[in-house]
């Protein structure tokens, strides 16, 4: 039995860091990885579908090429060997860099194997055991599959990282943000796509407007849509699928030769041991935890997409850098003080930070409203890409942003400075009065604040 001052199990974004920092200030540490190193945002995350959503958007621009005045001779091919070898390389980088990183830190040991709890502090990795005085747990999610598809061969975002070439027909479920990306991604690789939805529309979280501006530019690139789809459920193998639909209108079942479940995530709490340890879960086995990450038992913690606070990246490693603030630092940061803030990457990107239209009306607040067609936006002309706008809410009173939505060209980069000023506590007006570069995406956010009306 191997004793240590702390455990961290999973290697995500948040477990590595914070790792480290403990090894480094003196507290003998060990780290725990069942799998690849790096998590999800490494392996079959944000890493490996962003390589591919540029690759095929170098599909789709070079289609387009002679809008721009070049011609290219012939048909686009697309070699997706070569796409996956090229996502393998970046994916590979990271993990294996992360594991040779963490193999060589002072003060730190790495476990390779399934962490389970047999007591309050107790983890069995195989055949050894550990004893934790603080144990962080790290171990994130995965894909959550529905029923009514226990008779189809499937994959799931994971699966889908192993493909080598171009199914003819994928069927996607999920209309979010998973969904969404492989159906567009698919679909300028070269595949037919077809969407099943169970809601009215795609991203229900979002605004009706944004749902609407995604439906219609990715049904510009030909992508198939059925929504209200109320009686899920599939049959046959890879290359035969059929998926009932139900809907209302059109034919009851889809037919095509892959299906990818994009059907939300669930936390992989389920295979830890946690009634040993006697850590509280929510309904949907989340790890219950208060604003600096603490579960309900002294000395555990609970970091990124296991806790239910944030199910991204950034989330995790801001879990990360409030749990070593406390412990380590003296500094008393909080998970209350973040600002919701994420990305949806389709191309072009949806960003998103604060509070949605929908949300505003709903808390009843006194607000002003502002936004801008991308169509409007000359550096957006300039480059051929149109789609979107950007919204920007503000209250009335305090004249301080309440949120901001950016569908369009860079729009992931331009959210920042809202972002921002967010952060800062500051007035619109401060962003208003500021010069922006021209010609930029940016530099159109004091103009469409400039219009800003009552929302009514």
């Amino acid at each position: 039995m191997e004793k240590y001052q702390a455990i961290v199990i999973g290697t995500g974004q948040a477990g590595p860091s914070l790792a480290a920092r403990l090894a480094s200030s003196g507290l003998k540490t060990a780290i725990i990885e069942k799998g690849a190193f790096g998590g999800t945002c490494v392996n079959n995350g944000c890493t490996p579908t962003k390589t591919l959503v540029a690759s095929a958007k170098a599909a789709f621009v070079a289609r387009r090429a002679q809008d721009f005045g070049i011609m290219i001779e012939g048909d686009i091919h697309v070699d997706m060997k070569k796409v996956k070898a090229r996502k393998d390389v970046l994916v590979n980088q990271s993990n294996q860099g992360l594991e040779k990183w963490l193999g060589g830190t002072a003060n730190l040991t790495v476990y390779q194997g399934h962490a389970r709890f047999t007591d309050t502090h107790a983890i069995e990795v195989g055949d050894q055991q550990l004893i934790g005085e603080k144990i962080f747990v790290n171990v994130g999610g995965r894909p959550f599959i529905p029923p009514g598809f226990e008779d189809v061969e499937y994959y799931t975002n994971v699966e889908m990282m192993d493909i080598d070439f171009v199914p003819s027909h994928l069927i996607v479920v999920g209309g979010s943000y998973i969904g969404l990306e492989f159906a567009q991604m698919y679909r300028r690789f070269g595949s037919k796509v077809t969407l099943i939805e169970r809601g009215d529309r795609l991203i229900s979280r979002e605004d009706p407007d944004v749902s609407a501006e995604v439906l219609s530019m990715l049904e510009d690139e030909g992508i198939e849509f059925r929504f209200n789809a109320t009686c899920l459920g599939g049959s046959g193998s890879v290359g035969n699928i059929e998926v009932d639909v139900d809907c209302q209108k059109g034919a009851p079942v889809v037919q095509g030769t892959h299906l990818l479940l994009a059907t939300g995530r669930q936390p992989n709490t389920d295979d830890l041991g946690i009634k040993h340890a006697g850590i509280e879960t929510d309904a949907r086995g989340y790890l219950v935890v208060n604003d600096h990450c603490q579960t309900n038992v002294e000395g555990i913690w609970a970091l990124g997409d296991c806790n239910g606070k944030g199910a991204f990246t950034h989330t995790a490693y801001n879990d990360f850098e409030i749990v070593a603030a406390n412990i380590l630092d003296n500094d008393p940061r909080k998970i209350s003080d973040r600002i919701l803030c994420y990305g949806l990457y389709t191309d072009p990107a949806l960003a998103r930070v604060g509070m949605t239209e929908t949300e505003v009306r709903a808390a009843g607040i006194n607000a002003l409203v502002a936004s801008r067609p991308m169509k409007r936006i000359a550096r957006a002309k300039e480059k051929g890409e149109t789609y979107g706008f950007m919204k920007f809410l503000v209250d009335a009173e305090s004249k301080k942003f309440l949120g901001a939505t950016i569908l369009g060209i860079e729009g992931d980069e331009v959210i920042h400075g809202i972002l921002d000023m967010m952060y800062a506590d500051a007035p619109y007006t401060v962003i208003q009065r500021a010069v922006h570069i021209h010609p930029t995406v940016s530099e159109l956010i004091p103009t469409a604040l400039a219009d800003l009306k009552p929302l009514v």
